[in-house]
């Protein structure tokens, strides 16, 4: 790698990360000023709050990392162009094909760090916010966050559940059914309860006014008790997880997960398959958005780098914008996750192109 590459590269990856220890502190002061009250009200522990912002940093860093990135090499290619640098690498011989080496080299190192992180490390980070702001912050807690009437689930290929309400709190759901099938989708047996109560310790139900009810060819057999317990093979938490349970998960977990609410016929597959598809998205977005920032940028303008900025700015709020637009979209509509979260990438790889085309000439 010559010199020059060196010089960029060192220039892109030094000022991401000045961009990200920048900002970063600023977001923590904005939602220490909004959150302050309440963790006084609630008298949160020192180490938890540090925890929390540690929890908070890597979070944001991950959520944010296309606009920093954006906005870095922008900022330092337009320092190039009005030293007239670009002109001088340019004029040597060096095609804006070859001018562009050291960005991709440094948009590589930076994807390679987004995709790990998002696999092993952020999911870690999202928990620890997650449960942080919903255990303090809001009111309701995770619960709110849970599915907890007509609650609908397929354990495996033969067993199917009702709960006409849950209360994850006490463990307890109520008007409970089961339903067994056998290999030809005949009823077995039906099982239903008034109250169902769940004991972390025994791993146990204990069902109040059992009943059960098993399919004969000569006729049903009935059995009911007051009292009864049992053995499931499911656990409470299994049953309603936390909406964002997926972000909490890594990528082993995430697709287990999926491929268990799957066959259980959850109806959050959607919102699952989107975190799933982000985390590999996210990091080829690096390599659009560093080759529109230095499309935009490597041209000496007559508003000098404050034009630059603002069309950076404004480049890198409309991608974020179509990405969130588009995950809400797969989220709650029928349009397939995987169109919706690559479309960005997708539409913003065009613009790379008819820029970096623009930028040659």
């Amino acid at each position: 790698m010559k010199i020059i590459d060196l010089y960029i590269l060192k220039r892109y990856l030094a000022t991401f990360t000045v961009m990200l220890l920048m900002f970063i502190p600023i977001g923590i002061v904005i939602d220490v000023s909004e959150k302050v009250n309440k963790m006084i009200e609630n008298k949160i522990p020192f180490l938890e709050i540090a925890l929390y912002y540690l929890n908070f940093t890597i979070y944001f860093a991950n959520l944010l990392f296309p606009i920093f990135l954006f906005l870095s090499v922008i900022w330092f290619t337009s320092k190039l162009a009005n030293n007239t640098e670009i002109i001088a690498i340019l004029s040597s011989g060096i095609s804006f094909t070859r001018f562009l080496r050291p960005y991709i080299v440094g948009a590589t190192i930076v994807s390679v760090v987004v995709l790990l992180a998002g696999f092993f490390v952020v999911p870690k980070a999202s928990q620890g916010f997650n449960d942080f702001r919903y255990e303090y912050l809001k009111g309701g807690g995770k619960e709110k966050m849970r599915k907890s009437a007509d609650v609908f689930r397929q354990v495996n290929d033969e067993v199917f559940l009702h709960v006409g309400n849950f209360n994850h709190n006490s463990k307890m759901a109520f008007d409970f059914t089961l339903e067994k099938f056998d290999k030809n989708k005949k009823l077995e047996y039906k099982i239903t309860a008034g109250r169902i109560k769940f004991n972390e310790k025994t791993k146990k139900y204990t069902m109040f006014g059992y009943k059960r009810r098993d399919v004969g060819p000569l006729g049903d057999r009935i059995q009911a008790q007051a009292k009864k317990d049992t053995v499931f093979p499911f656990e409470l938490e299994d049953l309603t997880p936390t909406v964002y349970v997926a972000e909490t998960l890594t990528l082993g977990e995430l697709n287990d997960f999926i491929a268990k609410e799957r066959k259980r016929g959850s109806g959050n597959i959607d919102t699952y398959l989107v975190v799933l598809y982000k985390k590999y998205s996210l990091p080829v977005s690096a390599f659009i958005l560093t080759i529109i920032a230095v499309a935009v940028s490597s041209m000496k303008r007559r508003g000098g780098m404050g034009m630059n900025l603002a069309i950076g700015i404004g480049i890198a709020f409309t991608f974020v914008f179509f990405d969130k637009i588009f995950g809400t979209l797969a989220e709650k509509s029928s349009i397939p996750p995987f169109l919706a979260v690559w479309l960005p990438n997708f539409l913003f790889g065009i613009l790379a192109v008819y820029l970096l085309r623009n930028a040659k000439r």
